[in-house]
């Protein structure tokens, strides 16, 4: 218990608010379900807030996931649930959090309830629907075409305040607007303003958020290490850039904390070990690129695997193997259902964000061997081994003009062979008709790094496909509508494609096509 009159302070405010006299302030801290590193408070936050002795509740959002836009399943709500607690658990103890300190709560333990259910529509009544939009934007998933329990959701967590009898709530700084409407309308309901306190968001290792539904993003509790690998060579880590430097990011927010220090492996020839213990020394050093990305991204997959050894022993029991793949089952496993489209079924949405297109860096140009104009180029796209791609540029591009090049590719079209050669993907390429065609490859932002997502401004939330079927012709669908505009910028319906550091454009085609 802390002393008698505790207060706690709302960062970037004068205001302080004093917790009820004869016990310690009590404070709520919700995670959805996700198994992100990065998502909910980090481990280390979750320590310092226990070994202050304050009362914590962990509030396990099952609800909440639902409705937003039901990124868990109804019939999957109690399994994901289950599965959620017991990888929370076993991260809390892998770092030495005494769990007896901790309170552990479902939404629907008490969101159900005829009180609570009397409250959400008392808050409807007051709620108008641009505040709670705007309180969600950060935080629900965006669509398209947005459904009302999206519009819920930010009611139902400003209620949880209430009825876990908290004094204060903790998220990240993506929750402030949802904490700023509870505090606008929990008083209309007659309830007390709470204290909310906030961390920074670790970005995802592509440079951006972290994203559940993105799955380069993030390290999941769970991943093997061979995951962990792959994921780090991906990630965004270009020489001397700290900026949205993903793996920089986990270092300060999650590893550093939690050993106050930070060890750079490396080999004799490059300078040897060197321990950090203060972070800014470290970035320093990137910076200035005394430290590698490969070093990098090398020390932190064995400090990572070091802190997920525990929680892959603990989920190494045939009680918890069958539980994981009861609340996240493997999909490709499941019998297809009947051909046909079923009976009043919803018209497929054909949204640029079904393709997978990414940044690709050529490594290597040749000939086709049983085609003049082909050529067979080697693309590294953020995977463990380079794509075989096939594209005619022979009498458009210089072969020296596409070695070492940057380009952006097509991913997730089905494997075809050309002459010969299995080419899996497509070179992405502006192009004018006329007497003399003219074809330029497109160019992304200065700095990108292959592997990068390409997307179009709006859609960068969705998942691809993980192939595109050919007698669905969604990228024929989609492609009808891409166009090179006035300022040579590629674009789908005016929209332009771009990655987390800028436009994709071509040399000089304005008014082209994109193939």
């Amino acid at each position: 218990m802390q002393p008698e009159g505790t207060s706690v302070t709302v960062p970037g405010t004068r205001r302080r608010r004093r917790t009820r006299k004869g016990r310690g302030c009590r404070l709520s801290a919700g995670s959805g379900e996700s198994g992100a590193m990065g998502d909910a408070p980090s481990p280390e936050e979750k320590l310092h807030l226990i070994t202050r002795n304050l009362q914590v509740t962990i509030l396990f959002a099952d609800l909440h996931a639902y409705l937003d836009n039901m990124k868990a399943p109804w019939e999957l709500l109690e399994l994901r649930t289950s599965y959620y607690e017991n990888v929370i658990k076993a991260m809390l103890e892998s770092i030495g959090v005494p769990l007896e300190k901790l309170k552990f709560i479902k939404g629907t333990d008490y969101q159900l309830s005829k009180e609570y259910t009397l409250d959400v529509y008392r808050l409807s009544s007051v709620v108008t629907q641009h505040d709670a939009k705007k309180a969600g934007a950060e935080v629900v998933k965006q669509v398209e075409h947005p459904l009302l329990s999206g519009l819920l959701y930010p009611g139902l967590q400003a209620l949880d305040e209430e009825y876990l009898k908290v004094d204060a709530q903790f998220g990240g700084v993506d929750q402030r607007k949802i904490f700023t409407f509870a505090e606008k309308y929990l008083p209309a309901l007659g309830y007390s303003k709470r204290v909310h306190l906030m961390n920074p968001m670790v970005p995802g290792l592509t440079g951006s958020k972290m994203s559940s539904s993105e799955e380069e993003s993030k390290i999941d509790l769970l991943d093997r290490k061979e995951d962990v690998k792959k994921k780090l060579k991906k990630a965004f880590c270009e020489p001397g850039n700290v900026e949205n430097n993903g793996v920089l990011s986990f270092i300060k927010h999650v590893l550093f904390p939690l050993k106050s220090e930070f060890v750079i492996l490396r080999d004799e020839k490059w300078g040897g070990n060197k321990t950090y213990t203060v972070y800014l020394e470290l970035e320093k050093d990137f910076a200035a690129e005394v430290v590698h990305p490969g070093d990098l991204k090398n020390s932190v997959e064995v400090a990572l695997n070091k802190l997920l050894d525990p929680i892959r022993e603990k989920f190494n029991t045939p009680a918890l193997k069958k539980l994981a793949s009861a609340a996240y089952p493997d999909l490709s496993k499941q019998k297809p259902t009947a051909k046909g489209p079923a009976k009043n079924s919803e018209p497929e949405e054909i949204i640029p964000s079904r393709l997978d297109i990414r940044v690709g860096k050529v490594l290597s140009v040749e000939k086709h061997p049983d085609a003049d104009s082909l050529y067979v180029e080697k693309i590294d796209v953020g995977e463990a081994e380079p794509r075989t791609v096939v594209s005619g540029l022979v009498q458009f591009v210089p072969k020296e003009e596409l070695q070492d090049r940057l380009v952006v590719v097509l991913c997730n079209l089905k494997p075809q062979k050309m002459r010969g050669v299995d080419s899996q993907g497509m070179l992405l390429c502006a192009s004018v008709e006329g007497v003399s065609r003219q074809v330029e490859p497109l160019d992304p932002p200065a700095g990108s790094a292959p592997g990068e997502r390409v997307f179009v401004k709006g859609y960068e939330k969705g998942q691809p496909d993980e192939e595109l079927k050919p007698k669905k012709k969604v990228f024929e669908k989609l492609q009808a509508d891409f166009k090179i505009s006035e300022e040579c910028i590629a674009q789908w319906k005016q929209t332009n494609f771009m990655t987390k550091l800028g436009f994709i454009s071509c040399k000089s085609l304005k008014g082209g096509n994109i193939s």
